[in-house]
């Protein structure tokens, strides 16, 4: 299934515009990609066009991060677990600044976990979100 399939279900399920529901996809997907990232090209690799999407929206690239005392406490830590630290709250930040909801991005990130249970492998999704607890707090699930 094409990643603009998901794209489309965050757009009708979170009442958003095409251009956001695909910065939200792919915010999420790279959060997904820095926190996890064996699981998370294992399940990019069965959904096309994911690995390009969270590129597109890397939450970690130069540029991309929040600014504000939690940068600074992420940059501080270094190393793996800042890079963890840093792309959630970078992903959660970039997606606030879009004018996006706690609501929007809940629904967001469910639809994406969804997706990916749907499409791809729903035991793979598991250990990914039970490698990395506080996406289920940020995203609701």
């Amino acid at each position: 299934m094409p990643i603009q399939d998901l794209v489309d279900s965050i757009a009708t399920q979170a009442n958003l515009d095409p251009q956001v529901a695909e910065k939200a996809a792919g915010t999420v997907l790279s959060v997904l990609q820095h926190e996890a990232p064996e699981q998370a090209a294992t399940l990019f690799a069965k959904i096309p066009g994911a690995t390009e999407l969270a590129q597109n929206f890397d939450v970690m690239a130069s540029g991309a991060q929040s600014g504000g005392f939690l940068s600074s406490v992420t940059s501080m830590l270094g190393g793996a677990a800042g890079e963890k630290v840093g792309a959630l709250v970078n992903g959660v930040a970039a997606l606030k600044e879009s004018g996006l909801t706690v609501e929007q991005i809940r629904e967001a990130g469910a639809a994406v976990l969804a997706h990916a249970k749907e499409y791809a492998d729903p035991k793979l999704v598991d250990q990914l979100l039970d490698s990395v607890p506080g996406l289920k707090g940020h995203l609701g699930l």
